[in-house]
C-alpha cells in the first residue's frame, strides 16, 4: 500500500490535498459556523433558504422519530417504503406539474442511478463539460459513449448530435445552475436541440430548485420549459436544508426507474423521520417566497460589490459567487486569510474545477443580512489586495 503515500505526496506538492475539518452550528446565529475554534460568517453552505434549522422541520422530525423509529430497516422494494414516501412523492409531482416522482437517498445516487438506467452500450450521452461529478460518474457506469460538449457551447453540442445521430438512444444531460460557476445552462436551446434530434433531456436542478419560480419549482419551471424536460432531478440538501433527492417525470419513467435504478433498488430507504421533515420543508419552500426574494437581493448585492471591485466572479445571477484566482496555492492562502478575518470561504481546486481555475466559492443564504455581506465584501477586497488578486 506504499503507493498511496506517493500519490498523497503528489497531491501535497500541487497544493491539492484535502483534509477533513470540523464545523458546528452557532446557536441563535444561523448565518454563522464554528470552525477552527472560532465563529465565522458562513459563506460556504448550500442552505440557500435558511431552512436547515427551521423549528417546524425539527419538530416534524422529532415527532416522526417517536412514531416511526430511527431507520426504515430495509430498501424501498422490501419493507422500507413507508406511507410517508408516497405522500411526499405525490406532493413533489404536484409541485412540479409532473405525472409522478421518485425519492432517492441523495443527488449522487439519483444522477448515477438514473443515467445508468436510461442508457447503456450502443447509446450516447451529451454532457456539458462543467456538469457535476455525479453526472460524469453515472455516464461512466452506464458504459454509454460520453460526448462532452464545451461549456454552454450549443454549436459544439449540435456538431456532436449530428455525429451521433444514428445511435440507439441519445440523452442530453445538464446542470440547470452550475455548482462551481453559478451560471445557467442554455435550457431553451437544449430543448430545441432535444426535439430536433430526438434525444431525451435530463436537467439537474440541485442548485436552482427552491430558488427560481414563484413557489421554488426551479429554473425549468420559471422559463416555462418544465413540460419539455424528460427527467427533472432535484435535491433536498440545498434549498430544503436537509438530505435526499428526487426525480420527476412521466409515470412510465418512474415505473422504469423503480425496476432499473440500482441505487434505489439496493439501498436502504431514507429514515421515515427525514422523509417527514422533507415534506414540511417542501411546504415552506412553496410558501415562503420572501426567502427567495431576500436571497436574490443578497446575491445581487454581493456579486456586484465583488465584481465592481475587480474580482472575476463569472456571469451568473445565482447565490453561487466564485472568485477565480487561478493557482491552487493562492486559493488556499485566500481561504486561510478569509478564516483569519472571520469568514468561511473554501478553496475549490482541481479536479472539482478545471486546471488553472482554482477559486473561492461563496454561496449565500437568506439568513445573511445586507450589513453582514457588505462587511464581508470589504474584508474580501482587503485580502484580495494583500494577495495580489486585486490590483490597487
Amino acid at each position: 500500500m506504499n503507493w498511496m503515500e506517493k500519490e498523497l505526496a503528489l497531491f501535497a506538492d500541487a497544493s491539492n490535498e484535502r483534509y477533513l475539518r470540523d464545523s458546528a452550528v452557532v446557536p441563535d446565529n444561523p448565518g454563522y459556523t464554528w470552525r477552527g475554534n472560532r465563529v465565522l460568517l458562513n459563506l460556504a453552505s448550500n442552505d440557500y433558504l435558511g431552512l436547515a434549522r427551521h423549528p417546524a422541520i425539527i419538530d416534524t422530525i422529532r415527532e416522526a422519530l417517536l412514531t416511526e423509529g430511527g431507520g426504515s430497516g430495509a430498501s424501498r422494494l422490501v419493507t422500507g417504503n413507508r406511507p410517508l414516501y408516497g405522500r411526499l412523492e405525490e406532493a413533489l409531482a404536484t409541485w412540479q406539474h409532473s405525472e409522478a416522482a421518485l425519492v432517492f437517498a441523495n443527488g449522487y445516487m439519483a444522477n448515477s442511478g438514473v443515467i445508468r438506467a436510461l442508457v447503456g452500450r450502443g447509446d450516447v450521452v451529451f454532457s456539458d463539460q462543467l456538469n457535476h461529478a455525479s453526472i460524469v460518474d453515472g455516464i461512466v457506469l452506464s458504459r454509454a459513449e460520453h460526448a462532452r460538449y464545451r461549456h454552454n457551447d450549443m454549436e459544439h453540442l449540435k456538431l456532436l448530435l449530428n455525429k451521433h445521430r444514428d445511435k440507439r438512444r441519445k440523452l442530453i444531460v445538464t446542470d440547470a445552475v452550475f455548482s462551481m460557476d453559478g451560471d445557467q445552462a442554455h435550457l431553451e436551446e437544449l430543448v430545441a436541440l432535444k426535439q430536433e434530434y430526438g434525444a431525451m433531456l435530463m436537467v439537474d436542478e440541485a442548485h436552482s430548485g427552491g430558488i427560481y419560480g414563484k413557489r421554488g419549482e426551479g429554473l425549468c419551471f420559471k422559463l416555462g420549459l418544465h413540460h419539455d424536460v424528460d427527467v427533472h432531478m432535484g435535491t433536498f440538501s440545498k434549498s430544503f436544508g436537509l438530505y435526499g433527492a428526487y426525480i420527476c417525470g412521466s409515470r412510465t419513467l418512474i415505473r422504469f426507474l423503480v425496476n432499473q435504478a440500482r441505487p434505489l433498488i439496493y439501498s436502504t430507504a431514507l429514515p421515515p423521520s427525514l422523509v417527514a421533515g422533507i415534506s414540511t420543508a417542501l411546504t415552506l419552500v412553496k410558501a415562503d417566497h420572501w426567502r427567495r426574494e431576500r436571497l436574490n437581493s443578497a446575491s445581487q448585492l454581493f456579486r456586484s460589490s465583488l465584481s465592481d471591485a475587480g474580482f472575476n466572479v463569472g456571469t451568473g445571477d445565482s447565490p453561487i459567487v466564485p472568485i477565480i484566482v487561478g493557482e491552487n496555492e493562492r486559493a488556499l492562502r485566500f481561504s486561510e486569510a478569509l478564516e483569519a478575518g472571520g469568514i468561511a470561504g473554501i478553496a475549490i481546486r482541481p479536479p472539482t474545477v478545471p486546471d488553472g481555475t482554482a477559486r473561492i466559492r461563496f454561496s449565500l443564504s437568506a439568513d445573511h443580512t445586507p450589513k453582514e455581506l457588505n462587511d464581508a465584501s470589504a474584508q474580501i477586497c482587503k485580502i484580495g489586495l494583500q494577495l495580489g488578486v486585486l490590483s490597487s
